[in-house]
């Protein structure tokens, strides 16, 4: 387990997160690797999902964007695993993606909590933690 993952796991929880992961790219596969969970009874990790070419992806890995859903109907669509995730009491997620200087993503940070917990002030507060916890997800994720 990265001490860094581990370290922004519990930064995340202090601000309110329930459930944290990351994950990392691998196109040879077309999928997401999990490279650390919170919770890995039901998100081992390891584990991989899918890289669906969706509007998700579109945002967060081509985009290089943070997508935010407030709701479940907001991830539904896009996360085959939503009834888990409404299961444990969750209705609210970001995902991060981390990339290196003018390339592609590696990965994303992956917070969820109950339904409207991303407020625009709780986001700049996982924007700056992220932020500043940047250089050693990257040399994590590598």
């Amino acid at each position: 387990m990265s001490q860094t993952y581990a370290a922004l796991n519990l930064a995340c929880a202090a601000l309110g997160t329930r459930l944290f992961t990351v994950t990392v790219q691998d196109l040879t596969q077309d999928v997401a690797r999990r490279a650390f969970s919170s919770h890995p009874v039901e998100y081992p990790v390891s584990g991989t999902k899918p890289l669906t070419r969706d509007g998700w992806y579109d945002h967060c890995i081509t985009g290089q964007q943070t997508f935010v859903a407030n709701t479940t109907p907001e991830f539904a669509r896009y996360f085959f695993d939503h009834a888990l995730i409404t299961s444990l009491g969750l209705g609210s997620c970001i995902n991060v993606p981390i990339v290196p200087a003018r390339d592609a993503v590696l990965g994303t940070v992956n917070l969820l909590a109950e339904e409207h917990h991303f407020t625009s002030e709780r986001l700049a507060d996982y924007a700056s933690l992220i932020t500043r916890h940047h250089a050693a997800l990257l040399d994590a994720m590598s």
